[in-house]
């Protein structure tokens, strides 16, 4: 087989090719550009390439590609698919809810009302006797499940062997309960529901052999609950209560049909609005049960429909897996519902329910803000209560997920913005104080690595978070099909049309996020290696640059802008770090650095093309001016963009000091990946408010300059006084600017200023045995 010879330069060498593609094929044994791939396969196809050999100077890196290429797209159009087809929401069914469906009679006679409902529970009992989640065992799940089932078989009397076997299950793991664990993950209502299962069991003559012991707990849960709650607080409003309405005595039905949702349902929940029926006759209870019931072929969900937390928290999961770039139509649409039912009074997970959740509502803020739709915090205020947040009125257990939730919405407040500020300083002790506890378990989720995921949040805030980094640290806490949510019983989102698949928590998500991850990885490398061969070749180590400060800057570019089809923004942005730091180097080595500007700034505005040719045979100072103008000549696309970035430079010399230094050159690296994209060159065509463009200039700049010299004064960014306040308020200004979208800059601009800002964030933030861990898990340990 013969070897064909590939040659990838680090940017393109002209500028209608660089506009059109990054790689190109020159001459054979044109190595000016850095490095040189050789790629063993008969044909040179991008699809088709097995393994990858970097040579340099003899020394061969053996780079290997599977096979997720070929799997890719396949993986993106299924995903596309399941995201087209989102309607209101999928999830799995409940045997408890089915089961007091089963119960219900028929209007006009004493047969089941449901009789496919009863086949289901039929259908689906386990093995063991029992029903529930057959993957995750949890006692309170089986046993509310279980004992639903059993009731409702012996309330129709029949499927006796059935019912036996539930029954011997129950008895078998009374003892069960006793667990003190389980308050972490108690099931909704479960104090309330499941006494009252077991007077209905009592009342049908089933021996259930109760443990009274056992259950004292539970009864005295139900009794406090209940004594608290003033009874008129069930029939005047949508409260949480309605979600265990069929657990509840003395109920005034009349009010209660009343706080009927459109649909007809209690709730949106089955179970409560099957017992409203058979309570009341109410025809438009009936209804809604019989829709469901025929959706899901006899089976009924703990509640449905789950229509905004399925497009709210896909959303999340593709975000974070970092796949979510290939969904960008897909994600406008859902984020388009939200919004469409966004309002002061916040949001729940069904958009037919006058009733609103923390979660829901601070997912929703978080989303609808970073993708620029405006929306305000006051939806979060009505969960304030004496200076604590709640995920919903009268909450007796706090959840870790919603003030997970709620303190990652709160990163992105804007200046102004009490109500975030106090949520902020609730949520983010709250959770510290439960990871120092190591009390990490959830009472609405049951995840792969809620601690990973929380201790993430706790130790690198928004402003400090690399995409890249993130999405890295999120692959390994992201649990796929295994995780489970806790309602009134456990239950999963389930993609009925594609074979049972989950959505949210879905492994073909996971799959295709860990394929991209590891071609980002091998993107990188390739990278890497031709930035590392550039900056020997230019012989950069005269002038300080080690190869761990070129590892750092491609490392920084790399994460913050990670898409294949931005390579010579990644590499724009790197290189100028680099050679900045050269520069900045050969000054501190000056005995008269003032004058050595100077003149570097004379020369550098004078002939460039003449230095261009005469550099790498002159002094040191002009090989590294020779450096610096052919750099500025490959990001260039014309004359007038060769001026602006040589005026850029020019002016960060000027400034330059031996401690602004690092600050300074912000601007540079901003200048630098808008003109390798086209867009500086396109700043004239738009509608620019020039006020707001420099004002993120200066943002930005007086962001960079403050947490560079903190740095340097060996302060962390979370013991710095009056420079974290000020840097803060900044912040919040910059995300202002950022994401509220009204200064006429284009989107992809006002991100980069915000990728540059938060990339000097996270190197002062960050310890360097961090930065070194980053580095390695994002650019070199396989994703597993």
């Amino acid at each position: 087989m013969q070897t064909s010879l590939l040659h990838f330069p680090l940017l393109r060498p002209t500028a209608k090719q660089w506009r059109q593609k990054f790689m190109y094929q020159p001459q054979v044994g044109d190595r000016r550009h850095g490095w040189i791939m050789k790629v063993s396969n008969e044909e040179a196809h991008e699809a088709s390439i097995k393994q990858v050999v970097l040579e340099v100077d003899g020394t061969k890196d053996v780079i290997s590609q599977k096979d997720e290429k070929k799997k890719m797209p396949q993986m993106i159009n299924d995903i596309r698919s399941m995201m087209r087809s989102i309607g209101d929401g999928e999830i799995s069914i409940s045997a408890y809810d089915t089961a007091w469906v089963a119960i219900v009679k028929k209007m006009d006679g004493d047969s089941p009302q449901f009789p496919s409902s009863i086949r289901w529970i039929i259908q689906n009992q386990l093995s063991d006797g029992s029903w529930g989640d057959e993957a995750f065992f949890l006692v309170q799940d089986r046993m509310i499940n279980t004992l639903a089932c059993v009731i409702a078989l012996k309330s129709w009397n029949i499927h006796e062997d059935e019912q036996e076997k539930g029954l011997s299950f129950i008895r078998e793991n009374w003892w069960r309960l006793e667990d003190e664990e389980l308050d972490d993950w108690m099931l909704g209502g479960f104090e309330i529901i499941f006494p009252r299962l077991l007077e209905m069991a009592v009342d049908l003559g089933l021996d259930v052999h109760c443990d009274e012991y056992a259950l004292r707990d539970v009864f005295a849960k139900r009794d406090q609950k209940l004594a608290r709650i003033p009874k008129d607080l069930l029939h005047n409003a949508h409260t949480s209560l309605l979600f265990s309405l069929e657990g509840m005595q003395d109920v005034d039905w009349k009010r209660i049909l009343k706080l009927r949702c459109p649909d007809g349902s209690i709730m949106s929940c089955p179970a409560s609005t099957a017992y409203a029926l058979m309570q009341t006759g109410d025809n438009k209870c009936l209804e809604f049960l019989d829709g469901i019931i025929k959706k899901f072929n006899g089976g009924a969900p703990t509640f449905y429909p789950i229509d905004l937390f399925e497009h709210l928290w896909l959303v999340d999961r593709l975000v974070r897996l970092g796949i979510s770039t290939y969904f960008t139509s897909e994600i406008k649409e859902c984020l388009e519902y939200v919004y469409r039912y966004w309002s002061d009074k916040g949001l729940f997970c069904t958009s037919d329910v006058p009733f609103s959740d923390i979660d829901d509502t601070a997912m929703g803020f978080r989303l609808l803000r970073l993708h620029g739709y405006h929306v305000s915090p006051r939806a979060l205020k009505q969960f304030e209560m004496d200076g604590e947040f709640f995920c919903f009125a009268r909450e007796s257990n706090k959840s870790l997920t919603c003030a997970y939730s709620l303190y990652r919405a709160c990163q992105v407040a804007f200046p102004g913005e009490d109500d975030l500020q106090r949520a902020e300083i609730f949520s983010h002790q709250f959770l510290h104080d439960r990871r120092d506890s190591h009390n990490l378990k959830d009472k609405w989720l049951i995840p792969k690595d809620l601690s990973g995921e929380v201790g993430y949040a706790l130790d690198m805030p928004w402003k400090a978070s690399l995409p890249r980094i993130e999405t890295r640290m999120y692959l390994e806490q992201y649990g796929g099909s295994n995780d489970v949510w806790i309602a009134k019983v456990l239950y999963r989102q389930v993609f009925q049309r594609y074979h049972m698949m989950y959505l949210i928590n879905n492994d073909i998500l996971l799959q295709a996020a860990k394929a991209d991850f590891s071609s980002f990885q091998r993107m990188c490398r390739l990278e890497l290696h031709g930035i590392k061969k550039w900056s020997k070749w230019k012989n950069l180590e005269m002038y300080g640059v080690s190869p761990k400060s070129v590892l750092q800057a491609y490392f920084l570019a790399a994460s913050s802008i990670f898409e294949p089809n931005r390579a010579t923004e990644r590499l724009g942005w790197a290189r100028t770090a680099v050679l900045a730091e050269a520069v900045s180097s050969h000054f501190r080595r000056s005995t008269s650095p003032d004058t050595t500007r100077e003149g570097f700034v004379s020369k550098l505005t004078g002939d460039r093309c003449n230095n261009i040719e005469s550099g790498a045979k002159g002094s040191t100072e002009s090989s590294l001016l020779h450096a610096l103008h052919e750099h500025i000549s490959f990001l260039s696309f014309d004359d007038a963009s060769s001026d602006n970035l040589c005026e850029s430079w020019k002016q960060w010399i000027v400034t330059w000091t031996s401690r602004d230094c690092q600050g300074n050159a912000a601007l540079l690296l901003v200048r630098a990946v808008e003109i390798c994209s086209g867009r500086h060159g396109c700043l004239t065509d738009q509608k620019l408010d020039l006020y707001k463009y420099s004002w993120l200039e200066h943002l930005t700049s007086s962001i960079c300059r403050k947490v560079c010299a903190r740095a340097q004064d060996g302060q962390s960014t979370e013991n710095a006084g009056d420079s974290n306040r000020q840097v803060d308020l900044q912040m919040k200004e910059l995300a202002r600017c950022v994401l509220k979208g009204d200064s006429g800059i284009n989107e992809p601009t006002r991100h980069t200023f915000l990728h540059v800002v938060k990339s000097f964030y996270y190197v002062a933030h960050c310890s360097p045995e961090t930065v070194d861990s980053h580095i390695s898990k994002v650019m070199f340990e396989d994703v597993i």
